[in-house]
């Protein structure tokens, strides 16, 4: 009987032992890393994909269709504002200024030979006209009654009043003469015989200017400063009025445009720092937000943005495909967990896993604010000094048993 108690004492006690190794086995204790979730700050960034532009761009075209004498400049030169680039065959339009200069110039000395006759000078020659006709006028009256009364006394013969009579007549025509011609002066003047002068001096010097205009034409300059960027014609090519005949532009500085949702757009402001990075070779510079469409594009549904940024030795070349970094806002006191923070949540869509003081972990539910490369903000689901797990957590089910280690800097997120 003893034996048998010894025996059934020893199974119970090997039974116990199994049913405890498989407690045990069922649940493990799971090492993982953990980030105490802190208030720092976090910078909200815009970015997008563009196209770089010149600051400035002009494709000059000539006014006049000419064969292209001389080009003082290629491709890839760099010129002056006003500099000239081309000269066009202008032999015709210089004969042409030569013809109207010299009917100007004739134009000119008529009207001053014109302007030079005194107009009170003729007035005053006219009045004396008048004044003397007056004079004569009443002298042959005197005498045609004087001699009236001595023919009435029978003191003087008939035909020396008859004589006396016909003096009159002619004074008086005089004087009529002299009056209507004063009076034509008077009324008309010389200031008619001016202004027409002066408007065939006006028309001669329209006709000049136009044909000093037409000849400046042929001569083709920079409107801005900067490179010659195509050349599409050689010397001796005809020009034609209205095709480009060379294009410049500033690349000096250069303008990546970009389109970012109307959502993100809000947050965008003239004078924001930004950077532009070429997608070839990596050169990045920094730039200023110069342009915020104050409109979305129909087509696009989206707003554009302008970056505008230095080119140093002018390395950046317009065309080129850029990716452009916008710092929009800098938010203080942020609630930030590691981005490797953030797993899939088991019952869909994203979870972080925070350890408790049990080392119990649990899910917790979050909501997003501004992400960064390697932190996020969390707005709702975990607070300040909650410990979140960044290693070991992928698969971990809510409620198990964890042994957490802590990181002394992780990804910027410091403990």
């Amino acid at each position: 009987m003893r034996r048998m108690d010894l025996v059934t004492l020893g199974m119970a006690l090997l039974l116990n032992g199994c049913s405890k190794n498989k407690e045990n086995e069922a649940e493990p204790v799971v090492p993982v890393q953990v980030v105490e979730v802190r208030q720092e700050s976090i910078q909200r960034r815009i970015t997008g994909d563009g196209i770089l532009r010149a600051r400035d761009q002009s494709a000059i075209t000539p006014k006049i269709s000419a064969p292209v004498r001389v080009f003082y400049v290629n491709r890839g030169d760099h010129v002056r504002k006003g500099q000239l680039l081309a000269v066009l065959e202008n032999r015709d339009l210089a004969a042409s200024l030569a013809d109207s200069k010299g009917a100007f110039e004739q134009a000119a000395a008529l009207y001053r030979n014109v302007a030079a006759a005194a107009v009170p000078d003729e007035l005053a020659k006219a009045q004396q006209d008048v004044e003397a006709a007056r004079q004569a006028l009443d002298a042959a009256q005197k005498l045609l009654q004087s001699r009236q009364e001595l023919y009435r006394e029978g003191a003087l013969a008939r035909k020396l009043v008859d004589e006396a009579a016909v003096a009159q007549a002619q004074a008086n025509s005089q004087y009529e003469t002299a009056r209507k011609h004063l009076e034509s002066l008077q009324r008309v003047s010389k200031q008619e015989e001016i202004k027409s002068a002066a408007g065939q001096m006006d028309s001669a010097k329209g006709k000049y200017e136009a044909a000093q205009a037409q000849l400046s034409y042929s001569s083709v300059c920079s409107p801005i400063a900067g490179v010659v960027a195509d050349r599409p014609l050689y010397a001796g090519e005809m020009a034609s009025a209205g095709v480009p005949l060379l294009t410049v532009m500033d690349i000096s500085q250069v303008i990546a445009r970009i389109n970012i949702s109307p959502t993100q757009a809000i947050y965008v402001r003239v004078g924001a720092p930004a950077t532009i990075a070429s997608l070839d070779t990596g050169q990045q510079v920094d730039g200023k937000v110069t342009v915020v469409s104050p409109a979305v594009d129909p087509n696009s549904t989206t707003v554009e943005i302008w970056v505008q940024a230095r080119n140093p030795r002018e390395r950046l070349l317009p065309g080129t495909a850029v990716h452009v970094s916008i710092l929009a806002q800098t938010i203080v006191n942020a609630t930030v967990v590691p981005a490797e923070a953030i797993l899939p949540s088991q019952a869909g869509g994203t979870a972080v896993m925070v350890v408790g003081a049990d080392s119990i972990v649990h899910e917790h539910k979050f909501k997003v604010g501004v992400r960064e490369e390697a932190k996020v903000q969390i707005l709702e689901g975990v607070v300040p000094g909650d410990r979140v797990v960044t290693v070991g957590g992928l698969g971990l089910e809510d409620g198990a048993k964890v042994r957490a280690e802590k990181t002394a800097i992780h990804n910027g997120i410091s403990n």
